[in-house]
């Protein structure tokens, strides 16, 4: 068996039950679970597939409730709670809520993600074992890239922002996780970290990736233009 660590999955055996957690087997010594987080039909004797983290008194603690990444994995974690000082606390949809430091966040205030916002990150551990969020890196991004249809082009997709840069925001659709790149001259306002926005595609380049515009159509511009018109002559026409 591999060595057991905080923010890794593995498969371990139930060996019994105290009042509200079951017990599994451990490297040396056994690792508890909650009955709340293990499914109801689990029994003595059962392999489960769990995931592993450091509990608030230091132990290491197993819950059936898989994030939506791993410390070897990524994916999408819902902000939950924002703190000036600390960073964004995410929801991994585990048992726990997971910090994401301030120092991860952009340098302009008003970029930070407000909640319901969604943060493409991993897992990671300091020497304690306990858990915090850290964003994909660009290379990270580019070691999955899933190459995008033609048939998307002059297309509206939905994306989240996961990189913001001075000269334009890098994104990732939902839920394909195409590779959208936002020139800033095709964005009128800056999205935050993680904002979902509908992008217009409007190119799509050799290796797969877009290229996207949060700029409405000419033809949207031109009507929105009308409609202002039509209401500055009716307010002064009276």
């Amino acid at each position: 068996m591999a060595q057991l660590k905080s923010g890794f999955t593995a498969e371990l055996k139930v060996v019994g039950r105290e009042g509200s957690r079951w017990v599994l087997e451990g490297d040396e010594d056994p690792i508890m679970m909650n009955v709340s987080d293990a499914d109801e039909a689990l029994q003595e004797g059962d392999d489960v597939q769990v995931f592993l983290y450091t509990n608030r008194r230091g132990q290491l603690t197993a819950t059936m409730r898989m994030p939506n990444m791993t410390s070897e994995t990524f994916g999408w974690a819902r902000v939950i709670r924002v703190d000036d000082r600390e960073g964004v606390y995410v929801d991994i949809g585990s048992s726990f809520e997971v910090l994401v430091n301030r120092a991860d966040m952009p340098r302009i205030r008003s970029l930070w993600p407000q909640v319901e916002d969604a943060l493409y990150m991993t897992l990671r551990t300091d020497l304690g074992g306990n858990i915090f969020g850290r964003l994909a890196t660009e290379e990270k991004v580019q070691e999955q890239l899933i190459e995008a249809p033609t048939s998307l082009h002059n297309q509206n997709v939905k994306a989240r922002a996961y990189r913001l840069l001075p000269v334009g925001s890098f994104m990732l659709s939902v839920p394909e996780n195409y590779r959208i790149f936002i020139h800033n001259s095709q964005q009128e306002k800056e999205p935050r970290l993680g904002q979902e926005v509908d992008v217009r595609i409007i190119g799509i380049r050799d290796d797969g990736t877009l290229n996207g515009s949060l700029m409405p159509r000419k033809e949207e511009r031109l009507g929105d233009d009308a409609e202002t018109v039509f209401r500055y002559l009716t307010e002064v026409d009276g």
